[in-house]
């Protein structure tokens, strides 16, 4: 008589705790990416409940909302965490998804030096948000001008601005990191056949921001280490009273500062470079000034970093010289708008969702670059500079810019990721109400700032002209909220219920479509071949007849040095060292934070900690 097996419980099931500790551990270049863009819209989310905060404030004069002292300190958390903890992650994670995948390539080139990265990123947010119930939040601007940040101001003589500096190393230490991983990825793992010239445009981007990261964070490392000596250790590298120099910290600073405006946005172009060419069925145009204009970015980028320091009295000739370079690095960026206009012009445009979003981006990074071509004319930088016209400048460049191509590469790549598409209808009024939100919210402090409005003011007297279009400006704000509530059901609705995508549902022609909707661990079963900028397209619509080669085999028209053997399938196993040497970091930290009160003992735990994560990463790595 047969008989019925009974399921001994325990075995073979997997519980809710199994799942956490695989994404706990992974390695996996997709997984790791997926983290870090849900932790940056978290921290997205944060940053834009400061704002939402800041504006009710400002939404009436004189108005006793927030204290002076809260206002700081979400002013100053608000501008850290949008530019450390949102939108560069953001960058960081669709490029630790989408690198890989579209080199051709298994994963990224460390895989345990990729975990290690978010998992320090994780912490130094969390490090800097904890200020909030440790004693009081950041408070003298994200930008952090001394005396006031070195205690040598009015501001309050609290550890507030050490959590600032020490947050800031640890986000420093990841970035530095990542962009070694992302330039040597880049730099080795390519397929056969993908010479540079062939890379796609959003891997060009992040091989250029790569090399700006790791060499624009030193400077603000050795800046934000001596601020920390000289509000702990009795040093005077930034007070004037004890014969330092403020204006050191402001070169220090803005030399990483400007480049760091390049490190967020060069990635979006990169987004809009892979959209265009998708949604209006025809080549990129111009694709080698797209991709060497990047370059030129990233070289002139360090050269301009002054135009930020027109007011504080350089003189003349040095003023001089940055209006040039600041004028001469909008050359490049306006190739790179040309010939997105010419990939439009007269295609077969396909609008969806994220094509709404590029062209969207295309609109207000437009308006964001015409006020900063004004701003580079000292003159007129010398009358705005303290202004709300600055505070527009910057938001169209980096939210009208950044976050509408960043939402564009979402609804893009969606369906790869998770292998379901996100709803159409929820994301076009996304857009809508983002957009229009967008301009209510920074289109009116141009001609606030024009009319005197200082920034960084928490309030401001009746009946001088201020008072009407603060309101509809914080009316905008709470649009752009509601939109980004929609994206969020629109994620958390599809992944149950949402269209299933297909391996590629825009008819996409770089190597990501050419995969499982979401990939496999490995990425690829076999070697793509590449032998144009459109590897996909060729197999559909060319001669192509094969995508993908034996291993250790030459493709056909590629040479052998592009069928090398380090295009072997490497897949380290999960690992939880990274999570214990990042913890360790994090342990550290507080130590010094409270070094005066103990805290030495917290540095010996930390570095304790952490050297056991560095002997069991060294460990795994020999065995691998």
């Amino acid at each position: 008589m047969a008989t019925t097996a009974v399921p001994v419980p325990g075995v073979g099931e997997r519980r809710w705790w199994h799942t956490v500790w695989d994404w706990v551990t992974t390695v996996d270049h997709k997984r790791i990416g997926i983290l870090y863009i849900w932790t940056a819209i978290f921290f997205f989310c944060w940053g834009g409940v400061d704002a939402l905060l800041m504006r009710i404030q400002l939404a009436r004069p004189e108005s006793a909302f927030l204290s002076p002292q809260l206002y700081n300190e979400l002013f100053t958390m608000h501008g850290t965490t949008m530019v450390f903890l949102a939108v560069m992650p953001l960058n960081v994670g669709l490029g630790n998804y989408l690198v890989p995948l579209m080199l051709g390539a298994n994963d990224m080139a460390y895989p345990r030096l990729n975990a290690l990265s978010y998992w320090l990123f994780l912490f130094g947010g969390l490090f800097l948000s904890s200020s909030y119930i440790l004693g009081g939040a950041p408070d003298a601007g994200w930008f952090a001008y001394a005396p006031l940040s070195a205690n040598g101001g009015v501001l309050p003589k609290t550890n507030a601005m050490d959590f600032w500096a020490i947050g800031l190393n640890l986000l420093g230490i990841a970035s530095i990191l990542g962009s070694i991983n992302f330039i040597v990825t880049v730099l080795n793992m390519r397929a056969p056949g993908m010479k540079f010239n062939r890379m796609p445009l959003f891997v060009w981007t992040q091989l250029v921001t790569s090399f700006l990261v790791v060499f624009a964070f030193p400077s603000v490392t050795v800046a934000t280490i001596m601020l920390f000596f000289d509000r702990n250790f009795g040093t005077a590298f930034f007070l004037p009273e004890k014969g330092g120099d403020p204006m050191l910290w402001q070169h220090l600073f803005w030399f990483f500062g400007h480049p760091e405006v390049y490190i967020m946005i060069l990635p979006p172009f990169g987004i809009v470079s892979e959209i265009y060419p998708v949604f209006s069925r025809k080549p990129i145009f111009g694709y080698a000034f797209i991709a060497y204009s990047s370059i030129a970015i990233g070289f002139v980028g360090f050269t301009v970093w002054s135009h930020h320091m027109f007011a504080v009295g350089m003189g003349p000739w040095a003023n001089a010289a940055f209006s040039a370079t600041s004028l001469i690095i909008a050359v490049p960026t306006g190739v790179k708008i040309f010939n997105w206009i010419a990939t439009l012009w007269s295609g077969s445009l396909n609008f969806k969702t994220p094509l709404y979003f590029a062209v969207g981006f295309l609109f207000l990074f437009v308006i964001g670059g015409i006020s900063g071509v004004m701003l580079a004319l000292p003159p007129l930088d010398y009358q705005m500079t303290d202004s709300y016209f600055v505070v527009a400048h910057f938001h169209y460049v980096l939210f009208g810019g950044a976050i509408f191509a960043l939402f564009g590469g979402f609804y893009y790549w969606w369906p790869k990721m998770f292998g379901r598409m996100l709803n159409e209808r929820l994301g076009l009024w996304h857009f809508w109400l983002m957009f229009i939100g967008m301009n209510l919210t920074f289109m009116p402090m141009h001609y606030l700032g024009l009319i005197g409005m200082p920034r960084r003011v928490y309030t401001y007297e009746a009946g001088i002209g201020f008072d009407f279009w603060n309101m509809i400006e914080t009316i905008g704000a709470f649009m752009i909220a509601v939109s980004v509530g929609i994206f969020i059901w629109n994620a958390i609705v599809s992944q149950r219920h949402g269209e299933v995508a297909g391996d590629d549902p825009w008819d996409g022609h770089t190597l990501e479509w050419g995969t499982t909707s979401p990939p496999p661990a490995h990425n690829f079963d076999r070697i793509p071949v590449v032998r144009s900028r459109r590897p996909v397209w060729d197999l559909k619509y060319g001669e192509a007849q094969e995508f993908t080669a034996p291993r250790d085999t030459k493709a056909a028209g590629t040479t052998d040095e592009e069928t090398d053997a380090h295009h072997g399938i490497h897949l380290p196993p999960p690992s939880y060292y990274p999570l214990v040497l990042a913890f360790g970091l994090f342990v550290a930290a507080y130590g010094l934070l409270y070094i005066y009160q103990g805290g030495v003992w917290g540095i010996v735990i930390g570095l304790s900690i952490a050297s056991t994560g560095i002997a069991g990463i060294a460990s795994e790595a020999a065995r691998d």
